[in-house]
């Protein structure tokens, strides 16, 4: 059954697109699944498995994960395995189709007021090569609102200062535009013309964001740094970089962008997933309606 799996990989890139991220993820999951199916009833051929293995896989998973959204994303694995098997013709049905999945936690993400943010974009005391380039991506973060992973995966020629954009490949190789204002791009001018070229030993022509060996930055480093320097600073909330993104579309919101706008910018490709910025601070909704509200002001 093993040997299936570096096919499934080569279908998830090539005919579905995904990341290399969510193809880790899949393959994490289906490895777990090809164990059981070996292990615990003996099945070696895809042609054995009925869809009673897949129920019983996923009864043990669990009682091992509590979070709806594991759960999701191991069914969501399962059910893409089962149909590069069918498709494949290494099963003559689609055993998991129909399998529902549960519904995912709509959880409110923890968002930055925009004081943290100001904090944290403006505490850098030494102006080292490595201090500015981290100072660049965490202003590009919550200039534009992008991915981690789209921001450490930029290169030179994705860049368009001049006419105040840079070009994104999202998930699933999904292209889009996005805005940068004038500050971010002084900022990112600056790092280019003055940083990149003493980190940069030859090996990364084309990568924006170097490390201090010469190659590209990986998310694991950037969100390392980013943690031990909050921290520093004294903000008690849990910081990420998706935290910035989150920031990034709230503070839109509240300063009353479009959510259609919006979620062209976030690289959505379903406004549900944009409408759970739409929670906006109490604050700021007691002052809109005492704003617009033709009974609320004192004559």
């Amino acid at each position: 059954m093993k040997k299936y799996l570096k096919q499934f990989s080569y279908y998830l890139k090539v005919e579905r697109g995904y990341t290399t991220n969510t193809i880790l993820s899949y393959n994490s999951d289906c490895r777990s699944y090809v164990n059981y199916l070996e292990n615990t009833h003996k099945i070696i051929i895809p042609a054995e498995i009925d869809r009673k293995h897949i129920q019983m896989f996923l009864k043990n998973e669990k009682r091992k994960y509590s979070k709806s959204s594991t759960i999701s994303r191991k069914i969501s694995s399962i059910k893409t395995f089962h149909k590069f098997l069918f498709l494949e013709k290494l099963t003559e049905t689609n055993e998991a189709k129909g399998i529902k999945t549960p519904r995912k936690e709509k959880k409110l993400p923890i968002v930055l007021s925009v004081e943290e943010v100001a904090l944290i974009l403006d505490s850098f005391a030494k102006k080292t090569p490595v201090n500015i380039r981290n100072k660049t991506m965490l202003e590009i973060l919550y200039a534009t609102g992008i991915r981690i992973s789209e921001l450490v995966n930029l290169n030179l020629e994705d860049l368009h200062l001049n006419e105040n954009f840079i070009h994104i490949f999202g998930k699933g190789n999904k292209e889009r535009i996005v805005p940068i204002n004038d500050y971010a791009i002084k900022v990112l001018t600056n790092y280019i013309t003055e940083v990149r070229p003493k980190l940069n030993k030859g090996n990364f022509k084309e990568a924006l964001f170097l490390n201090y060996q010469g190659n590209r930055i990986s998310r694991q480093s950037f969100w390392k740094f980013l943690k031990e320097y909050v921290a520093k600073l004294g903000i008690t909330k849990e910081i990420s970089p998706h935290k910035l993104r989150h920031s990034f579309a709230t503070h839109l919101l509240e300063n009353g962008i479009d959510l259609r706008y919006l979620q062209e910018l976030l690289g959505h490709s379903d406004i549900s997933s944009t409408q759970i910025y739409t929670h906006v601070s109490t604050k700021h909704l007691t002052e809109k309606y005492l704003k617009y509200h033709p009974r609320a002001k004192e004559k």
